[in-house]
């Protein structure tokens, strides 16, 4: 299932069902209602988006599942969009009504933590979700154009585009301070195995993906592209953390006929290099004969375009030439 467009006067409710919006500041609060409205949305609010326990900052399960499920049951709702990641979104994946979602598809949007609930309701409804922008990250008041074509890109017109990597892009704390800000170079997306596929797409943020291997809301990988990331919290073992988990993955008989690779863009806390990133891919045979291209603009730096889980990728790796086409 694929949800439809949006279009001028359409209403888009804003969720947690990961950290509370109470962590953001006022200012990135009132810029993303801002950048919405200035699309010709109306912005909404789910109940409990304020609900924040002192320790996990996040809302009751309880609290959090019932706004997911009544921004999908409310017909004025076109869209939802999660206010952030954090780390706990899997706490709600048995409680949610997904024969609801049959009923009502709509555009449902975030990314990091959200990942286990755009591939669990994909894997439950087959309704195609999003890996993009919060709410919270329409706050950003510079660098966010790309960000915003790609949005516009994929919510309000239909037809396929081609994805182009981006001038430059940040790994700045921007919502501590939103004038001083380092940009650097994009060097852009780098094949390091050529090849040409075609498929729907599962992934997202790799360790929270992975916390649904083994349960009911693991999506089916085989014959899909895999879009990966990952943060920087492992720091300077990142190679490491990535490595196992991404085996982890390859150890799934599915793997067996995944179509290809695109890996996000780093955090400069990674600590990765091209060179690393070769050798990490070279020594898995599994990935021998299947295009692999990095360096993409998802992830956890800025900006990110948006991208279909459950929707189509076409992959052409050809010496230095790229050319990622996403449709959904």
């Amino acid at each position: 299932m694929i949800p439809s467009k949006l279009k001028p006067g359409d209403e888009v409710r804003v969720i947690a069902p990961s950290r509370s919006m109470k962590i953001l500041g006022e200012d990135c609060k009132r810029i993303a209602t801002e950048r919405l409205e200035a699309l010709g949305l109306k912005v909404s609010f789910g109940k409990y988006v304020m609900e924040a326990d002192p320790d996990y900052m996040i809302a009751s399960a309880e609290h959090r599942v019932e706004d997911l499920n009544d921004a999908f049951r409310d017909k004025n709702v076109k869209a939802i969009l999660t206010v952030i990641g954090g780390f706990n979104s899997n706490q709600i994946l048995k409680y949610i009504d997904y024969e609801l979602i049959k009923q009502n598809p709509k555009i449902f949007c975030g990314f990091s933590d959200i990942t286990v609930l755009s591939n669990a309701i994909h894997a439950k409804t087959g309704l195609v979700t999003y890996s993009g922008p919060h709410y919270s990250s329409f706050g950003m008041l510079k660098g966010f154009e790309y960000e915003l074509e790609y949005f516009k890109k994929m919510f309000f017109e239909e037809e396929e585009f081609d994805v182009v990597s981006s001038k430059e892009w940040s790994d700045d704390a921007w919502f501590i301070d939103q004038e001083n800000r380092e940009f650097i170079k994009n060097e852009g997306m780098y094949v390091i195995n050529e090849g040409i596929a075609e498929g729907d797409i599962i992934g997202g943020n790799l360790c929270t993906l992975n916390l649904l291997q083994g349960t009911e809301y693991m999506p089916n990988i085989e014959d899909k592209i895999l879009f990966l990331e990952d943060d920087s919290e492992a720091g300077p073992i990142f190679l490491m953390d990535f490595d196992r988990d991404l085996q982890s993955l390859i150890l799934m008989p599915e793997f067996k006929k995944v179509k290809g690779l695109v890996l996000g863009r780093n955090q400069k806390g990674c600590q990765m290099t091209k060179e690393k990133w070769i050798k990490l891919v070279k020594t898995k045979p599994e990935l021998n004969n299947i295009p692999v291209i990095a360096g993409a603009d998802f992830g956890h730096t800025t900006p990110i375009f948006t991208f279909p889980v459950g929707g189509h990728a076409k992959i052409q790796a050809e010496g230095k030439e790229i050319k990622l086409t996403i449709k959904g």
